[in-house]
């Protein structure tokens, strides 16, 4: 019956393309803007719409670190959206960085005067840099030209890039709440299990 299940899914998601999510991630985005402008997000909509677009940043990175383990586990095939869904997460990463240094701090002083002084956004800052080389060599020329061992090698940065993520949102968020944990545990699972697999073949290659 599972296995039924999960066949009927992926019939299913084979059916979508790839370009919805874009197209879904810019009008979320578009969307937590015009709640911006229009006051929904509260009395202080600069800082909500930076956090928001920061927390969203995250939770897709937790999605794209997921796909790999329910394929193996679940048997759920999303491999056709992993790149969809890191561009878009660098997209969500930049939108967090760029209302934070042009609307928040404004002035390019202030902005590397914080990045030196307050760890948290030393550390966001450090995530998003390694994330940049990401999402310039995600498409099939940079693939082919580095070859598909180094390609790989570099989009490991992935996993520190998600543990930085998630310490700078523990950092970030005052009163140590239990939320950002919960990322933070979410992202350690995901990362062992990917160990686990990782050195099960290195065994097995090696018998």
């Amino acid at each position: 019956m599972m296995s039924l299940i999960t066949d009927k899914t992926n019939q299913a998601l084979r059916r979508i393309p790839a370009w919805t999510i874009y197209v879904a991630g810019a009008a979320w985005a578009a969307w937590l803007f015009y709640q911006g402008l229009t006051g929904a997000l509260g009395p202080e909509p600069i800082n909500a719409l930076e956090r928001a677009y920061g927390l969203v940043g995250l939770k897709l990175l937790i999605a794209g670190l997921a796909i790999t383990p329910m394929r193996r586990y679940l048997g759920l095939n999303l491999i056709k959206f992993r790149r969809a869904i890191g561009v878009t997460t660098f997209f969500y990463i930049v939108a967090h960085f760029t209302v934070w240094a042009v609307l928040d701090v404004q002035t390019l002083a202030r902005v590397w005067a914080d990045i030196v002084k307050r760890p948290y956004i030393t550390i966001g800052m450090s995530a998003f840099l390694l994330m940049t080389p990401l999402a310039i060599t995600s498409n099939n020329l940079s693939l082919r030209k580095m070859g598909g061992a180094a390609w790989r090698r570099l989009h490991k940065l992935v996993y520190l890039i998600a543990v930085l993520g998630a310490v700078h949102y523990i950092w970030l968020v005052k009163g140590w709440p239990l939320t950002p944990f919960v990322y933070l545990s979410i992202i350690l699972v995901l990362l062992a299990m990917r160990l686990r697999f990782d050195v099960r073949r290195m065994v097995a290659r090696s018998a």
